[in-house]
């Protein structure tokens, strides 16, 4: 029997104040980020300000796409390669591509614990976000070999050849 419906705007003590606020942090912070990889610090995109979780879920879809195709398309090499860009607060940085895409997968891993928490707070079980779970439910290594692509563990990214074990 499904549990009760769920208000993600309903006050549930985080970082953020709501399950929608942390998620549509987690989106937002995706696609900054994107932009800082392309060589572009740009403010937060407007759609955030107004996005309930359908719209976050079609600009969650399109930053996958699009991060996929970039990391594809990527050598080691480029991973080296430094970024510089601007926070927020106009302040300039530069780091590795590399560092940069470790980031968000821990910036991203990080709220979603806390989406995660937020979720048993409100009274519903969150899903699995365990990585293992998550290989193991989508076969994705399997897919990505046909494609005739490697995965690096390293850096998250895929890029073509053989993948190591």
């Amino acid at each position: 029997m499904p549990g009760p419906a769920l208000d993600a705007t309903r006050a549930s003590g985080s970082s953020f104040p709501s399950v929608g606020a942390t998620l549509a942090h987690i989106v937002e912070a995706e696609w900054i980020w994107q932009r800082r990889w392309l060589g572009a610090s740009l403010p937060a995109p407007a759609w955030v300000a107004r996005a309930d979780l359908a719209e976050l879920e079609v600009q969650r879809a399109a930053i996958e796409r699009e991060r996929g195709s970039y990391l594809a398309s990527l050598s080691d090499t480029d991973l080296d390669q430094t970024v510089s860009y601007q926070n927020l607060a106009g302040k300039a940085f530069t780091n590795r591509l590399s560092d940069l895409v470790r980031h968000v997968v821990n910036h991203s891993t990080y709220h979603r614990g806390q989406v995660a928490t937020q979720l048993r707070q409100l009274g519903h079980t969150p899903p699995n976000t365990d990585l293992i779970a998550f290989l193991r439910r989508t076969g994705w290594r399997r897919d990505l070999r046909r494609a005739g692509l490697r995965y690096h563990p390293s850096t998250g990214s895929t890029r073509r050849g053989r993948e190591r074990s």
